[in-house]
């Protein structure tokens, strides 16, 4: 089927095959009724669209079944805001509907069934789904492109948009007649496949029903199970673990002294878990240190740490003090099993006579239940920063509505 426009004298052509009643020229903006194979001039638009648009008698296929783009109308609201709605047919003549607006894309189809919108109500439920009232306005036709099958008048329309994303219920009333579309998000990157197009308009915004990049409730449900398997995992490796003391002794300063202490073998089975050292000795008014190294006697690796023990105290301005310890605890953290011994060597303040030994302890702990507790913290964290993209999301995709759920 092809028109020739009687202003600019350009053809519009498609391949589908219908009767037209009217027909907006592709190349100027000229808008014509057609009927007794006449067309008749109704009016001229003075608006003309920056972006790229699809053009009449693209095809594509979508679900299978080859669709042409046969009509398009830009559309706009409350003066300011436009959206571009195109017609798509099948040669079954089967019809869709592609609406884009700031880059994002729908598309739709017409179902049978008919919601009282006469007032504005803040829910509607779809075959056991609710969704929300977005938008009641009246609009109108800014430019019309291609053919039509039916009149097309320029007085305001009633546009009603119920979105549950990434679905919408929009809803059309003219003359107390009302049509109701379901509408899915469809991402460009797919429009772009359908069309075989590699330019469109660029996105900005959120759509009206775009997705968010995570399902909460699912994302919830995953981290969850991510809990209860990392809980399962610490109970069955730790199921009957209890601490076991690797070393005991009182070293002699004397003795050890530029000298090491090297403990007997001993042997660690289960999962990782913190090696605790514990170190006292009578320090008074001095000091002592602990340099203890752990050594895998597998590998001949050797991990390393000191500790001072430092004890003080006095009399200044009629006040006694203290500051220190006689004793101090360290850790080698997540030990795992294997065997292992344990290198020594104590040094004290040379001129600390009275002081003649440290204890040292070596104890390997019950896995800690901290490592759990991080877990949960980290995926409560990850989850927590989740939930409010997701808010943040939600607000800049109502922002523009009068029937916004979030208050400021």
């Amino acid at each position: 089927m092809e028109l020739t426009c009687p202003k600019c004298n350009q053809n519009t052509a498609i391949e589908s095959s219908f009767e037209v009643k009217s027909f907006g020229c592709s190349h100027c903006n000229s808008f014509f009724t057609y009927n007794n194979s006449k067309l008749k001039f109704e009016k001229a638009y003075d608006y003309s669209p920056k972006d790229a648009i699809l053009k009449i008698g693209t095809k594509g296929i979508i679900d299978g079944e080859t669709y042409e783009i046969v009509g398009l109308i830009i559309k706009k609201a409350h003066a300011i805001y436009y959206w571009r709605e195109y017609t798509l047919m099948s040669k079954s003549g089967k019809v869709k509907y592609l609406s884009e607006t700031d880059g994002h894309w729908i598309l739709l189809e017409e179902v049978p069934e008919s919601y009282d919108v006469s007032r504005k109500y803040k829910k509607l439920t779809h075959k056991e789904i609710s969704y929300n009232l977005y938008e009641y306005t009246d609009t109108f036709i800014a430019r019309i492109y291609g053919f039509y099958e039916f009149e097309i008048s320029g007085r305001p329309v009633k546009m009603v948009e119920y979105i549950n994303p990434p679905f919408i219920i929009s809803i059309e009333e003219f003359d107390n007649d009302d049509t109701t579309y379901l509408g899915k998000h469809i991402s460009s990157s797919e429009v772009k496949k359908i069309f075989n197009v590699s330019q469109l308009p660029s996105k900005s915004g959120v759509g009206l029903v775009q997705p968010f990049l995570f399902n909460i409730f699912n994302t919830l449900l995953v981290f969850i199970s991510f809990a209860i398997l990392i809980l399962a995992t610490y109970i069955f490796f730790n199921m009957g673990r209890t601490e076991k003391n690797v070393l005991y002794t009182s070293l002699n300063f004397d003795e050890y002294k530029n000298k090491e202490f090297i403990s007997s073998s001993f042997d660690l089975k289960g999962s990782p878990a913190p090696l605790v050292v514990s170190a006292s000795s009578d320090v008074n008014n001095s000091w002592a240190n602990a340099q203890v190294s752990l050594v895998n006697e597998a590998t001949n690796e050797e991990e390393y740490a000191q500790k001072d023990i430092e004890y003080y105290s006095g009399y200044t301005d009629g006040e006694s003090w203290t500051e220190g310890s006689t004793s101090t605890t360290f850790n080698f953290c997540g030990v795992a099993q294997g065997k292992y011994h344990l290198v020594i060597i104590p040094s004290k303040q040379d001129t600390d006579t009275s002081n003649q030994t440290m204890n040292i302890k070596a104890v390997w702990n019950e896995s800690s239940v901290w490592n759990f507790m991080l877990s949960l913290v980290f995926l409560g964290g990850i989850f927590a920063i989740i939930f409010f993209l997701k808010k943040n999301f939600e607000q800049r995709r109502w922002e523009n509505s009068d029937f916004t759920p979030y208050t400021e």
